[in-house]
């Protein structure tokens, strides 16, 4: 399918009660959009990275009571799993898309990731808009601009505690006009992946 945006039926399906109803209204509504985007992108993904990288669309398995209240797809060199890797996400909550650069706590080499970055402190802050924001927890809908966040302190919680996380990259508010733009929507993901780029480039080695 030709990826034509995101609407606000998309959004609202955080909104639906039941953990079957609202996987249903995930499945149906936005995980194909997740691999329209992908179908766009994916030279592009593999240009930014330096290597061939493959999708994984969020399916929240090990849900059986609780209905997600986000949910997103993954951009991951390695085929089977991305979660113990750097990786870009896609996805939405119920009031906002996210583009994230994403160290989650599963990786197993965050500590050596957070002193390159503490090293690469200076260089980090000049790649950065100030108005991109710094995620600490992707299980919860918050997030910092890079101008309201102590970057140095970030990446020493992220080395230091075991479940600490860290993302970068944008966030765009569900009623902005550019996600019914799919064109324009596509062209501010590629910048966004471009602009985190050199922090995937310098941490996927370690």
């Amino acid at each position: 399918m030709t990826f034509t945006g995101f609407e606000a039926d998309d959004f609202t399906t955080f909104l639906i009660d039941g953990l079957d109803e609202r996987m249903t209204a995930i499945q149906e509504r936005i995980q194909p959009k997740f691999q329209a985007i992908y179908d766009e992108l994916a030279e592009d993904i593999d240009e930014i990275a330096g290597q061939e990288m493959y999708l994984h669309i969020a399916r929240h398995a090990r849900r059986t009571v609780n209905p997600p209240n986000d949910t997103w797809s993954a951009y991951c060199h390695n085929k089977r799993g991305y979660k113990k890797h750097p990786h870009f996400q896609v996805g939405l909550w119920h009031d906002h898309l996210f583009i994230w650069l994403a160290y989650i706590y599963e990786l197993p080499h965050k500590e050596e990731i957070a002193e390159k970055f503490l090293h690469e402190i200076d260089s980090i802050q000049k790649i950065l808009p100030d108005d991109y924001v710094i995620s600490l927890d992707h299980m919860k809908n918050e997030a910092d601009s890079v101008a309201d966040t102590d970057l140095q302190k970030s990446l020493e919680r992220f080395k230091k505690v075991k479940k600490a996380e860290f993302l970068v990259g944008r966030k765009i508010a569900a009623d902005d006009p550019i996600l019914q733009n799919g064109e324009e929507l596509i062209k501010k993901i590629k910048k966004t992946l471009h602009t985190v780029a050199p922090l995937y480039r310098s941490s996927i080695n370690l």
